[in-house]
């Protein structure tokens, strides 16, 4: 067996997830999971007897800082896997230089497709795990003439581009598509706001992220707008920034997603009590954090078919595994590095919580390019659904 590291007996671990800035909220979440996912690990012996040890910096949602960061991990603290990155402009501000170590950063969040890279595993879902999914539920229960609003950045734009690509494949109609800046205050929204009233679109599609998000979801409730007729649907609302919400401000409003809190499988309700004991009972689950979650679990067990750390090798034994992740069993695609994921839908009740409305019970194949992109016809593997766990009490 190769050892961990020259001069160690742990298996050395970055991790770069903000614990300040704008996307704090939600990537303080998935900071937690992936620390919850190595203390069970280690609970249980570690890998191959020896533990995992994070490496924790604070890039603090800041894409020079992430590059910052990955290089002082590579070159200063000697790892060789990288956990983190919320923000696509971030992601790409730390691939170039894991690229250049030959390293391996594992990326737990949806993002916008059109990308692959060797040394990157993408455990979030791409636009044909979730974009298409939420797409064909709004046009078969709310209409076909969207208004789309995002974060000036590039995930929103890519993100954008693909639900245009949809809409349109439905015939229906972009009324406009606007920006409003990173750090939007609820007065950055006013004109967003004055849109809406003046096209009267069928649903309101938000690619705003972080802080921002309670920001939009105030401005539209202020406005008096109805989500039972005209909601805001969003790929990039998820527990995290519900949390800043009040629920009557939540209510109504739908997020696709592989996981959510509340759902009901077994592994489901078992990861998220354990959370909730860890952190506490009122902090967010959401999707982010169940992805960063199970690539560790994913990372692990690919460590110990490998016996080391060494990327390539680990790259090599990640395509022949499968774990049971919360939102069902997981894999790696050998052509493409992302992970076969389950898509649902689900919409905010009265209490501010994700129930889900549409489960179409299929795992799906990642498509990261969109050579398939069509409402009917998704990739599945054929794999059926996770079992619901039955209430307790």
């Amino acid at each position: 067996m190769d050892a961990p590291l020259k001069h160690s007996r742990s298996w050395r671990l970055g991790v770069l997830f903000s614990q300040t800035g704008a996307t704090a909220g939600v990537e303080r979440t998935q900071l937690q999971a992936t620390l919850l996912a190595i203390d069970e690990i280690n609970a249980k012996g570690g890998v191959l007897d020896h533990p995992l040890e994070p490496i924790i910096y604070d890039p603090a949602s800041n894409p020079k800082q992430f590059k910052m960061l990955a290089e002082r991990l590579l070159n200063n603290d000697k790892v060789r896997l990288i956990f983190g990155c919320y923000m696509s402009s971030t992601r790409k501000a730390v691939l170039p230089v894991v690229e250049a170590h030959n390293a391996l950063l594992f990326y737990p969040t949806l993002y916008e497709g059109f990308e692959y890279s060797r040394n990157c595993i993408y455990t979030g879902a791409a636009p044909n795990q979730n974009s298409v999914q939420l797409a064909r539920y709004l046009f078969e229960h709310y209409g076909n003439r969207f208004l789309l609003v995002g974060s000036n950045y590039v995930y929103p734009y890519e993100s954008n581009r693909v639900m245009t690509d949809l809409v349109r494949q439905a015939g229906g109609k972009i009324v406009n598509e606007m920006y409003v800046p990173l750090a939007a205050r609820e007065e950055n929204f006013a004109r967003v706001i004055k849109e809406i009233g003046k096209t009267a679109p069928d649903v309101i599609f938000s690619t705003v992220v972080g802080q921002s998000t309670a920001a939009l979801y105030r401005a539209y409730r202020a406005a008096g707008f109805d989500p039972v007729r005209n909601p805001i649907a969003s790929l990039t609302t998820s527990e995290a920034e519900v949390a800043d919400m009040s629920a009557e401000v939540a209510e109504g409003h739908i997020t696709a997603a592989p996981f959510f809190e509340t759902l009901g499988t077994a592994a489901a309700r078992s990861f998220t009590a354990a959370y909730k004991t860890r952190y506490g009972e009122a902090s967010p689950v959401p999707a982010a954090a169940e992805a960063a979650y199970f690539q560790v679990h994913l990372a692990a067990a690919a460590i110990a078919r490998a016996g080391s750390a060494d990327p390539d090798r680990v790259l090599q034994e990640l395509a022949e595994i499968e774990v049971a992740a919360p939102q069902g069993r997981v894999r790696i695609d050998r052509e493409n590095n992302h992970a076969y994921l389950w898509p649902r839908v689900a919409r905010l009740d009265a209490r501010g919580k994700f129930q889900i409305v549409w489960n179409p019970g299929v795992r799906v194949r990642p498509d990261p390019y969109s050579v398939v992109q069509s409402l009917g016809d998704w990739s599945s593997d054929g794999v059926g659904a996770p079992t619901i766990a039955p209430s307790v009490g």
